[in-house]
Formats: structure tokens, C-alpha cells, sequence
């Protein structure tokens, strides 16, 4: 555990970066510090690591202080990774992941093989080793550079804003391979960021941090969009807030159904019986159970069903995997308000309409703790 204990860094000038910030990281976590520009999260972060040097207060890693530690040494226990990556150019891109076991005495080979490795690991083509990153793109670069702050197996692993360069699909991408490291390496992650998306999706904990370097709040996300602290927390979140919340609550307990849910070679007789008031759409599927379009009944004529016509099914959701938000989102999407949901191979489990989802949302909000953690 990294436990920042009245942490204050002044500049000469008289500037306050970081104000007796008071914070407990969880081990084997990823806690995120959030906040606006001017905040003292970077400068946080890197008084972790003693790139900076706090003017008051004290650092303890596991109990022990970190101003009594050699610096260097400290900096080769934890992975650094920052934006744009920040590799060596005149190395190959499995050198520069070599970079830090080679520091601490590895032989060539050893440390080439633990890049190797290290490679398979975060999604990198072997044959990129010995290209030189001006050769690769902003996403493989960012791989790279996590691939290397994880070389010499660190405990801990400090990233300041390491996908804000790149586009958002490839953004995407690299939270979800980073959420997939975490679950197999279990590190414990500070991360910096300035976007709440996305420190609501990684962040086990977030610390809101107010400009000047105080602590807002700090609490686990679901938590934190239930109970903002203040009005400050609140206008940082967004209005959106109840929208991200329902990331957090399944979609297992919707209750869909199967119903309005015909085959594409459907008979007369079961088209009629599955057209009610109630369901004035009929989900059309293929034989092999994947959905393939909406129709009224009375537009659906058997052994004639034609897939070109049919409305579009939107996106569908897994109920066993995804969120009340990703349900909520494919029956918005779809042209008939109700929400197509399938299996792991993507055959049609059934459907389910925005005033079902609308009551589980309900619910799932009733049912929820409130409480809320807060620092001063």
C-alpha cells in the first residue's frame, strides 16, 4: 500500500501544487487521480517516484518512507509509463522494453527473452521487435512503453496519461488491454488522467482533486456517481453521471423475452401466434439463431422473408456480461425501442423493451448504497 500522509509541495515562487494531500492507495488496485488542469495530480504522482520531491509531508511504500530510499533505486522498482510513451528512438523496440533489467544487471539475452515475452503479452506482433518506434503507430508505441514499465516485474506502476495521444478507438483498446493485465498481474497502478470516462472505467478507486492539490473525493466509481461530495465533484462529473452509473449494475436480472422472436423460415400459423397488442414488432432471426432484423407482423410473409427489408436490430447486448447501461443504449439505438440480447455466440436470447429496462433501472437505484467516502 502507498500511503501519502499530509503530502504538501510548495514552489519557490510561493506556488502550491499539492496542498497536505492525505491518501491511501490500496494494494493490487488501480486507483485514479482526476481533476481539472492545475489540480497536483502529475505533481502527485511524481513525488511517488521522487521525480519530485514533496516539500512536506512523507511517502510511505508498504511502511517504509521513500525519502529514506535511494532514488535511483526506487525509480528501477516502479514501471513509469507517460504520453506519447517517451521511448528511445535509437533503439529497437525490444531493447527499449529491455531497458530497465539491463539497468539492474540482467545479461543482454535474459533481457531480451523477458521482452520477448513481455511483447505476447500486452498485444505486440513479434515481428515489430526490431523496428524502431518511429516505425510503429501511437498504439502500438503506448504498448510498448507499458510493455517496458512492466520489464523487471514492478510492484507498483505510475502512469500519467498514457492514452490521452492516441484516437479514441484505439484509446478504447488500450484501457481494455490494461484492465486485462491488471487481472492477470494484479500491480498496484496509480494512473493520472483528466477524463472522467475514463477514470470510471479503470479506476478501482478515483480521487477527485480540486485545483490547488486538495482532495476532493475519493471513493470506488460507483460510489463516487451515486454521492458526489459537492457541488465541485458534482459539475466535474457531468450531467451524464446516472447515464454512467448503470455501468455498474448487470443486465442478468432483465427479463426478456422470447416471444416476439420468430425464424426466418417461420409458418404462417407461429407468426400469427407471436404478433400480439402488446409486441407490434417480431424479431426476425436467421437458422442459425443470430438476429437479423425487425418486422410488424402483418409485413412478414412465410417461406418470403427477405432479411434486406427488415428494420435494423441496433447492437445488441449480453445479458450475462454487459450493463443496465449497455441494454439501455442498444434499445435506444434500435428503431423499435426494444433491445436485442445474445449469447456468447451471438444467438438471440431475447428481447426486451426500454419499459422493462426502465423499471430494472429503477430498481437497481433503490437498491444501491449511497454513502459516500469524502476528503477534506
Amino acid at each position: 500500500m502507498i500511503r501519502i500522509d499530509s503530502v504538501t509541495k510548495r514552489y519557490p515562487d510561493g506556488t502550491v501544487a499539492v496542498d497536505r494531500l492525505s491518501l491511501e492507495i490500496p494494494d493490487r488496485s488501480i486507483t485514479v487521480l482526476v481533476g481539472p488542469s492545475g489540480c497536483g495530480k502529475t505533481t502527485t504522482l511524481r513525488m511517488i517516484n521522487r521525480m519530485i520531491e514533496p516539500s512536506e509531508g512523507t511517502i510511505l511504500l508498504d511502511g517504509v518512507d521513500l525519502q529514506k530510499q535511494p532514488v535511483n533505486t526506487l525509480r528501477r522498482s516502479m514501471g513509469y509509463v507517460i504520453q506519447n510513451a517517451g521511448l528511445f528512438q535509437h533503439r529497437t523496440i525490444i531493447d527499449n522494453i529491455a531497458t530497465v533489467p539491463r539497468l539492474l544487471g540482467w545479461s543482454k539475452d535474459k533481457a531480451r527473452v523477458r521482452a520477448a515475452e513481455l511483447m505476447e503479452r500486452v498485444g505486440l506482433d513479434s515481428a515489430l521487435a526490431k523496428r524502431y518506434p518511429y516505425q510503429l503507430s501511437g498504439g502500438q508505441q503506448q504498448r510498448v512503453g507499458v510493455a517496458r514499465a512492466l520489464a523487471a516485474d514492478p510492484p507498483v506502476l505510475l502512469m500519467d496519461e498514457p492514452f490521452s495521444a492516441v484516437d479514441p478507438v484505439v484509446r478504447k483498446g488500450l484501457q481494455d488491454e490494461l484492465l486485462r493485465l491488471q487481472a492477470e498481474l494484479g500491480k498496484t497502478i496509480v494512473f493520472v488522467t483528466h477524463d472522467i470516462d475514463e477514470a470510471i472505467k479503470l479506476g478501482t478507486m478515483v480521487a477527485v482533486m480540486r485545483t490547488g492539490g486538495k482532495l476532493a473525493q475519493f471513493a470506488p466509481p460507483a460510489e463516487l456517481l451515486s454521492a458526489p461530495a459537492d457541488s465541485f465533484v458534482e459539475d466535474f462529473l457531468g450531467t451524464d453521471r446516472g447515464i454512467r452509473r448503470l455501468s455498474f449494475f448487470p443486465a442478468t436480472e432483465l427479463e426478456l423475452q422470447t416471444a416476439p422472436v420468430v425464424a426466418v423460415d417461420a409458418s404462417a400459423e407461429k407468426i400469427a401466434a407471436r404478433g400480439t397488442a402488446d409486441v407490434p414488432y417480431l424479431l426476425v432471426t436467421g437458422v442459425d439463431g443470430r438476429p437479423l432484423g425487425w418486422s410488424s407482423p402483418q409485413d412478414l410473409t412465410p417461406g418470403q422473408i427477405d432479411p434486406e427489408r427488415l428494420l435494423p436490430y441496433g447492437r445488441p447486448f449480453a445479458p450475462a456480461t454487459d450493463s443496465l447501461r449497455a441494454a439501455l443504449d442498444c434499445a435506444v439505438l434500435s428503431p423499435t425501442g426494444w433491445a436485442v440480447g445474445v449469447d456468447d455466440a451471438g444467438r438471440v436470447v431475447g428481447v426486451v423493451s426500454q419499459q422493462v429496462i426502465g423499471e430494472a433501472i429503477r430498481s437497481a437505484h433503490a437498491a444501491a448504497p449511497t454513502a459516500a467516502k469524502v476528503a477534506g
